[in-house]
């Protein structure tokens, strides 16, 4: 992809001076230049296809309203918007208009159609007198192409007090064509003192003013805006965006104490939140408590991304909540993506459309065997459910499965093996772990990797924020886990501290 101009970055934040530097829109809503400047939240843009595109942006000139509605009146608004082949304006290729509305608080999602296949294309709205930021985007190759090599960038774990956004900076400026986010974009708890940056509210999240408030102070930071501004986003998310550790329709954090009703009252504001802050197609809106996520998104023949979600159909009832500890037997019969998701998967990987089938997902994959034993909030809780999705892909001749993983704070790597009671079992595929982009603070540095002797398939740990770095090309994947020294303090540098290859149809990592 071409690099990212400054213009790109930096357009949207003069305002309405911008607005009289580039082409006018010939639709423009009827609006004085006292109308505060509504773009705060910047733009995005995501799920791309061979023709077509999500482009996001949500109305807030006072984002941390309480009410959550951003300093919005209770009035549609007219949103312009147009997409160009420059960022310049200067040949537009789609445009038109879109109406933003008080009930999904002025969130705007835009299919823009008729786009040409595996091209860049910029981005950006107009409403009430003001240009928004401009955004850069791409989409996927033509059925039955590769295209060319797609660098995808992947991270998860944003917690806003622990840390700045460092991380979402060092990914824009890697031009990535394409941004994947594995979960808990925010975190739901209140403010804790003494910590580099507070939540705004010092109670944990609960109503729909709550959660849209959250997202309203995220989207506010200027890194996050970058990366969302660099490329399409592809996203799920895990725990945090709803409750900590949730499972199924099962809470498993006790504080708040609430009543089933409002639990039930609390997931649908969640998801009518999450689905209003991400650039996520109409397919994908919720419908009360629970949101449909779990998709494929084809790019070419070079790569199908099928992404899961791990929270929302959990399969428990053979030992309560899915938090205590289970026998061998009641493991056995646990679902984690539910049975109907995993019947999904497995005649998704059946067609074997691309080279690299990439699973997209929240939770530890492989076998973490340690001194407290098996962990509930992962595969190894599972791992009858595990066993049945690597057996499936085995069994349909897939040839290069690839998970991709967040939640735990850490990079690790590992590869995949038929049999996790056999040391010297073949390995199948393989799994990227992606650290945090600040939970869990600066981090240690530590690259010791935990349990190694009874967990030989583990061959790369590390415990710095940071994300992954993955370039995919028809003969090889290439990942490079990308770290910062401190989120502790803004600014940081990126470093590379260890890149593996995976040759096509070769199982295993391989250290560059």
């Amino acid at each position: 992809m071409t690099p990212i101009s400054r213009r790109s970055f930096v357009l949207g934040g003069l305002a309405a001076a911008g607005a009289a530097a580039v082409p006018a829109y010939s639709s423009v809503v009827n609006a004085t230049a006292a109308v505060p400047y509504p773009f705060q939240l910047g733009v995005a843009s995501g799920e791309p296809d061979a023709s077509s595109v999500v482009l996001w942006t949500r109305l807030a000139p006072s984002p941390l309203n309480a009410d959550g509605q951003g300093g919005m009146a209770n009035t549609n608004v007219v949103v312009d918007w147009q997409v160009s082949t420059d960022d310049r304006f200067t040949t537009l290729v789609a445009s038109g208009s879109v109406t933003a509305t008080y009930a999904a608080a002025h969130s705007v999602h835009v299919v823009a159609g008729g786009l040409s296949p595996d091209a860049d294309y910029y981005y950006r709205f107009r409403a009430q007198g003001h240009l928004s930021p401009v955004g850069r985007t791409r989409t996927a190759p033509a059925p039955g192409t590769n295209g060319r090599d797609l660098v995808m960038a992947f991270t998860s774990c944003s917690h806003y007090e622990e840390g700045y956004f460092t991380v979402y900076r060092r990914m824009a400026e890697d031009n990535p064509g394409v941004i994947l986010h594995l979960g808990d974009y925010i975190y739901e708890y209140g403010a804790t003192s003494g910590r580099p940056r507070l939540h705004a509210g010092t109670s944990e999240i609960v109503s729909l003013a709550d959660y849209r408030r959250r997202y309203a102070q995220y989207k506010s930071d200027p890194d996050l805006q970058a990366a969302h501004a660099a490329a399409p986003w592809i996203v799920v998310p895990d725990d945090h965006e709803v409750e900590n550790n949730v499972a199924g329709n099962v809470r498993a954090d006790s504080t708040p104490a609430l009543t089933a009703a409002q639990w039930t009252a609390r997931r649908t504001a969640a998801y009518k939140a999450y689905y209003e802050n991400m650039p996520l197609r109409p397919a994908q809106a919720p419908g009360g408590a629970s949101i449909p996520l779990y998709r494929r998104l084809p790019w070419g023949k070079l790569a199908s991304f099928h992404m899961l979600d791990t929270r929302q159909y959990r399969n428990d009832q053979a030992c309560g909540d899915g938090w205590k500890v289970c026998s061998d037997a009641d493991l056995a019969s646990r679902s984690l993506p539910g049975n109907a998701q995993e019947t999904w998967l497995l005649n998704n990987l059946a067609q074997r459309t691309a080279t690299w089938d990439v699973i997209g997902q929240q939770v530890f994959f492989a076998r973490r065997f340690n001194s407290t034993g098996a962990s509930m909030d992962s595969w190894d809780g599972y791992r009858a459910s595990r066993a049945r999705i690597q057996q499936g892909w085995v069994d349909r001749g897939v040839r290069n499965p690839l998970v991709l993983t967040g939640d735990v704070h850490r990079a690790w790597a590992s590869n995949l093996v038929a049999d996790y009671n056999n040391p010297a079992s073949a390995v199948i595929g393989q799994e990227l772990v992606t650290s945090s982009v600040s939970s869990g603070g600066d981090g240690d540095g530590a690259t010791t990797i935990p349990d190694v002797g009874t967990n030989p398939w583990l061959k790369f740990y590390n415990n710095r924020r940071g994300y992954v770095r993955t370039t995919f090309s028809p003969t090889q994947l290439r990942a490079d886990f990308r770290a910062v020294a401190k989120v502790s303090e803004h600014g940081a540098a990126a470093t590379t501290v260890k890149s593996f290859v995976v040759e096509e149809g070769r199982p295993g990592l391989q250290t560059v």
